[in-house]
């Protein structure tokens, strides 16, 4: 069901809904991201999204002391304006699509991530392999 995209030789990639983890890398270790998808992440005509699946995860995940993320969510609208990045927040829809889902990923992020992505024809950039094994919508490896 996913499909990778390859950036030499397919056409631009108009718009990447960033995955919590792409998110992480890109501010904190952008190394970490590939060079392909960096490439296409920072290309000016290329739209970037933020779910806001990723700030209740990240939050989430620095009370459970699992993540030093208080710095990214207290800079959020600063940290995702210097990205050129719109924050998608979380509908009905979104949430009816990611608990439907004909897949058995349980983190219920990656769902929320998926369902906006397919509902919206957002490109994932993602290095997660089941979302990039059973995404509805294009992806980009990170």
């Amino acid at each position: 069901m996913g499909r990778e995209f390859v950036t030499a030789g397919t056409p631009p990639i108009a718009a990447v809904l960033l995955d919590t983890n792409a998110l992480l890398w890109l501010v904190s270790i952008p190394e970490k991201v590939s060079t392909a998808a960096r490439k296409v992440l920072s290309e000016p005509s290329t739209e970037v999204s933020v779910s806001a699946a990723s700030a209740w995860e990240i939050a989430i995940k620095t009370r459970l002391g699992r993540l030093d993320g208080d710095p990214l969510l207290s800079a959020w609208s600063d940290i995702l304006a210097d990205m050129s990045a719109t924050e998608i927040p979380i509908d009905a829809s979104d949430a009816i699509l990611a608990g439907r889902l004909p897949w058995d990923h349980r983190d219920p992020f990656d769902r929320v991530i998926v369902a906006q992505a397919a509902r919206r024809n957002l490109t994932i950039a993602t290095s997660d392999t089941r979302i990039l094994r059973a995404a509805l919508t294009p992806t980009l490896k990170t």
